[in-house]
């Protein structure tokens, strides 16, 4: 063991659409906005101050193209992966960096159907959205009741 961890968790809405990029030899590259929100309470104003992060996440290959297709502007993500700092040159060749969250697992939140519109207008009421696991989700797993397992 390397004894190091680079490793993101976020649970957030899409800022945009997903931004796709196509390479020579079929790769594919996608790119979106992820907003996390901090909300407290200001203890000598006892106003409810709300703070907003933004991060860039990339998606590759047949994860990209999956997020194109299901992924809209304010939909809900849980996204898991790792930070990766790009450094380039601007148009005035001053050296630049950019922090990106290089995406090796995601799991849609918003309920199929739902658009972010919807779900601004249902924002007052109590709904029920799935919990994302730690664990990575396979389509093609074996349900509680198919497995033989005593436990």
């Amino acid at each position: 063991m390397s004894g190091t961890l680079n490793k993101v968790m976020l649970i957030g809405h899409t800022g945009d659409d997903v931004k796709m990029h196509y390479f020579e030899g079929g790769n594919s590259l996608g790119r979106f906005p992820l907003a996390t929100n901090e909300t407290y309470t200001n203890k000598t104003t006892n106003e409810r101050v709300t703070n907003t992060e933004w991060h860039n996440i990339v998606v590759r290959n047949k994860a990209a193209e999956i997020c194109e297709k299901y992924l809209k502007k304010g939909d809900m993500v849980y996204i898991e992966g790792r930070l990766k700092t790009r450094k380039w040159q601007d148009d005035k060749g001053l050296d630049r960096y950019s922090t990106e969250i290089h995406c090796t697992d995601f799991t849609f939140l918003t309920p199929k159907g739902e658009s972010s519109s919807t779900a601004n207008s249902n924002a007052g009421q109590n709904i029920q959205k799935p919990q994302p696991t730690a664990e990575p989700q396979n389509n093609n797993s074996v349900s509680e009741e198919e497995d033989d397992l005593p436990f």
